[in-house]
């Protein structure tokens, strides 16, 4: 009997590491992870909801890569987003988060021999990237360029306190 309660006491053990792990793994990539919707923007309160009603059944979450630099003076982005336009994006910083939003609408079809293939990716996406410092908004600059969206960030220059003594009243 001393063995089974060993065994479930391992097995305690184990499944709360499993469960610490896992939530440690959550927290470190949620903001790798990427929002996909339904295309389009709702109009109508019944629009808005039969839209709430179809994206709870259709909610998809994917991983848009991005890569992120922070050097002394700027703060580099890149996201690989192919298949897409300038027009297709919205990016904005609020506070010391870097939020990027767009719409993928892609569709293909080719013929190869006895095969023909038809594919499509539609969805809209959000992706919020924590800054690592806080930069100067009025001189942030986006390119994009063959399926990759690079958003320079420059760092607002930093003005440290200088020595002051407080006098103790």
């Amino acid at each position: 009997m001393a063995t089974l309660t060993q065994l479930r006491q391992g097995f305690g053990q184990v499944w709360d590491s499993v469960v610490e792990g896992w939530n440690s793994l959550t927290q470190k990539a949620s903001s790798a992870i990427t929002r996909f919707s339904l295309p389009g923007k709702p109009g109508k309160d019944e629009d808005k909801q039969e839209l709430v009603e179809t994206s709870h059944r259709n909610i998809g979450w994917g991983v848009l890569a991005a890569e992120v630099f922070d050097d002394p003076k700027q703060v580099v982005v890149r996201i690989e987003t192919p298949g897409m336009k300038r027009s297709d994006f919205d990016i904005e910083v609020v506070d010391d988060i870097l939020i990027i939003r767009g719409e993928k609408r892609t569709e293909r079809e080719s013929t190869h021999g006895r095969y023909h293939v038809v594919e499509c990716a539609y969805g809209r996406f959000e992706r919020a990237i924590p800054l690592p410092a806080p930069v100067d908004q009025s001189r942030i600059k986006a390119k994009y360029r063959k399926g990759i969206l690079r958003i320079e960030l420059p760092k607002l220059k930093e003005t440290r306190p200088a020595f002051r003594r407080i006098p103790i009243n």
